[in-house]
C-alpha cells in the first residue's frame, strides 16, 4: 500500500504565498509521476501540476508562472510552491501519486485565498 501525507494548506490574503508538501511512504518501489490536483466547491477535480520522476513539468494553464512544482526522489516527496495567490485558486488540493500504473490520493488540504 502507499500512503501520501500532504502538509501547508491554510488561509492566505491575495497574492500571497504558500507552499505545499505531500510525502508518500509504504511500497513506493516504482514511484513514477507525482502531482497536485484541486477541487472548488461545486467544480470537478483539475490538474494544477505534475512532475515525472526525471523532473519533467506540466501546468495547467491559470496557474503557469505563478506555481512551480518540484520533488525530492531521495525523500519520494513532492512540493507545490504556490505564489500570486488568487481569491480563484481556493480549494481542496489533493497530492497524487502513480506507483506501478495505479493511482493514490492524499486525504486533501485546504487553500483558502482571501482578503
Amino acid at each position: 500500500q502507499v500512503q501520501l501525507v500532504e502538509s501547508g494548506g491554510g488561509l492566505v490574503q491575495p497574492g500571497g504565498s504558500l507552499r505545499l508538501s505531500c510525502a508518500a511512504t509504504g511500497t513506493i518501489f516504482n514511484l513514477n509521476a507525482m502531482g497536485w490536483y484541486r477541487q472548488a466547491p461545486g467544480k470537478q477535480r483539475e490538474l494544477v501540476a505534475d512532475i515525472t520522476r526525471f523532473g519533467r513539468t506540466n501546468y495547467a494553464d491559470s496557474v503557469k508562472g505563478r506555481f512551480t512544482i518540484s520533488r525530492d526522489n531521495a525523500k519520494a516527496t513532492v512540493y507545490l510552491q504556490m505564489n500570486s495567490l488568487k481569491p480563484e485558486d481556493t480549494a481542496v488540493y489533493y497530492c497524487n501519486a502513480v506507483v506501478r500504473n495505479r493511482d493514490y490520493w492524499g486525504q486533501g488540504t485546504q487553500v483558502t485565498v482571501s482578503s
